[in-house]
């Protein structure tokens, strides 16, 4: 029995990648996040198998069906939306899977800044303009940021920055952004990305703000703000260059 963390992608059904939707096929209890989690995804599932909305259980209840599962010798596809890698909650999960001693394994989803970069259709690495992505959100009360992880200190940076769950709270952070990047540095709002009902709201730090209350977005939505993003004036990358030897490994 195994315990897989599959990513379900940042909205789309059809963004699960091929691992992800064989392994939910395979597994005879699905655990999914059904608030963030396309519900037509349960359809790869197995048709007798145990489906669990996760959405209104606590860590506790989450990991006494782990246990059980693990005693009926059932596999378990545990649905996230996007990648498992960042901000999903899996960390805590598998402690505790480690502490029973259950087995699992991790398959990786597209994250919903990649799915953002799309909605924008824009590299966010750009030669010469800038070379970093930073991945954060700001700090909320329940859930503090780290030292050194504040929105000023990474802003002194003047890297791309992508805050996730952060569209409740966009006034503090242009408040706290606009002494490093400056009113007219490029930024974005990408909400629902990749589903039907996906928002773009592009604009500069100085009045994405007020875009972003106009259009009443409060959640599931990748504040990007950066150079990168309306970068024309650059650099080809050395990696087509017609001056790169080819035959140097």
């Amino acid at each position: 029995m195994t315990v897989y963390f599959i990513g379900a992608g940042p909205g789309a059904a059809d963004l699960i990648t091929l691992r992800g939707a064989r392994t939910l096929a395979a597994c005879g209890v699905c655990l999914y996040a059904g608030s963030l989690v396309p519900r037509e995804l349960l359809a790869e599932c197995p048709p007798d198998a145990r489906l669990v909305d996760t959405s209104q259980l606590d860590l506790d209840a989450i990991e006494r069906e782990f246990v059980a599962a693990h005693e009926a010798g059932l596999d378990v596809a545990r649905l996230h939306s996007g990648d498992p890698s960042v901000f999903s909650a899996v960390a805590e999960q598998i402690r505790r899977l480690e502490a029973h001693g259950i087995p699992y394994e991790i398959v990786p989803g597209v994250p919903a800044f990649a799915a953002a970069a799309a909605a924008l259709k824009r590299e966010l690495t750009i030669p010469t303009v800038g070379q970093t992505v930073i991945l954060t959100r700001i700090a909320q009360q329940a859930t503090p940021m780290p030292p050194g992880e504040d929105l000023a200190t990474l802003g002194r940076s003047g890297a791309l920055l992508v805050l996730h769950l952060g569209a409740r709270y966009v006034d503090r952070i242009v408040d706290e952004l606009l002494p490093h990047y400056g009113a007219d540095c490029p930024a974005a709002v990408v909400a629902y990305a990749s589903r039907s009902d996906e928002l773009v709201l592009r604009g500069t730090l100085g009045d994405i703000a007020a875009q972003v209350k106009d259009a009443g977005v409060l959640r599931t939505a990748v504040i990007l703000v950066g150079r990168t993003l309306a970068a024309s004036q650059f650099r080809d990358s050395h990696l087509y260059s017609t001056e790169r030897d080819r035959h140097v490994c």
